[in-house]
């Protein structure tokens, strides 16, 4: 028996993208940097690792240290950060993000991700992936994931209307943001399976983008 192909078609006029777990596969130095914080503060590392993914670090560390002051999250974020960026082991780009970027060239689409600059350019260059012109880091936004602050400043960047974009995102912080944002959104990963996003996809392979050059629209199709 022959097996079937099924097809999942979307239209938009730009792509805004979140980095990990969307692009760039780096649960490796997310498990250890956060397991060792876990294990300073004296929880369990399987317990938070629900919570690290899609946030900026003092908005994690808000939600499994309550009692905290946040300037004292605000002072290890920093610290966070800079462990993060030194330690590229084990990064990689998720399969077909190359090919992705190479078909979204000059076309609209923005980086929208709750890593700072220095650390989504060290990322995205381990993985030997482009930066994309247009990026939305956590230098540009007062409020992290879920709060969807990135994902309209990153539409307002391209020129485009909210609901005239699709998010790309991995987690249940990325996903909230877009959709709070009024988003379509695609969800990439296993994580995302089980966030009922707009689409879903294992990985960018997956993904096809036909444009229109008369009317100006994206075309994406997905296969399952």
């Amino acid at each position: 028996m022959q097996a079937t192909t099924s097809e999942t078609v979307l239209t938009c006029r730009a792509l805004l993208l979140d980095m990990d777990g969307t692009l760039v596969n780096s649960d490796a130095v997310v498990e250890r940097v956060w397991r060792a914080w876990a294990e300073r503060h004296g929880l369990k590392g399987d317990a938070i690792m629900g919570v690290v993914h899609g946030r900026q670090g003092y908005a994690t560390m808000a939600a499994l240290l309550p009692e905290r002051p946040m300037a004292e999250n605000y002072a290890e974020n920093e610290r966070m950060l800079a462990q993060e960026t030194a330690d590229t082991e084990g990064v990689v780009p998720v399969p077909g993000a190359a090919a992705f970027l190479a078909a979204l060239t000059g076309l609209p689409h923005a980086l929208v991700t709750s890593a700072d600059s220095a650390l989504a350019t060290a990322r995205m260059g381990a993985a030997s992936l482009p930066l994309p012109a247009a990026r939305i880091t956590a230098e540009d936004v007062s409020a992290s994931k879920p709060d969807p602050e990135g994902f309209l400043k990153g539409a307002a960047r391209l020129g485009f209307a909210p609901e005239d974009c699709v998010a790309f995102e991995d987690s249940d912080a990325g996903i909230a943001a877009a959709r709070a944002a009024g988003m379509r959104v695609v969800g990439v990963g296993p994580r995302a399976a089980a966030l009922a996003p707009t689409a879903h996809v294992r990985d960018l392979t997956q993904v096809a983008v036909e444009p229109d050059a008369a009317t100006g629209s994206l075309t994406l199709r997905f296969t399952a």
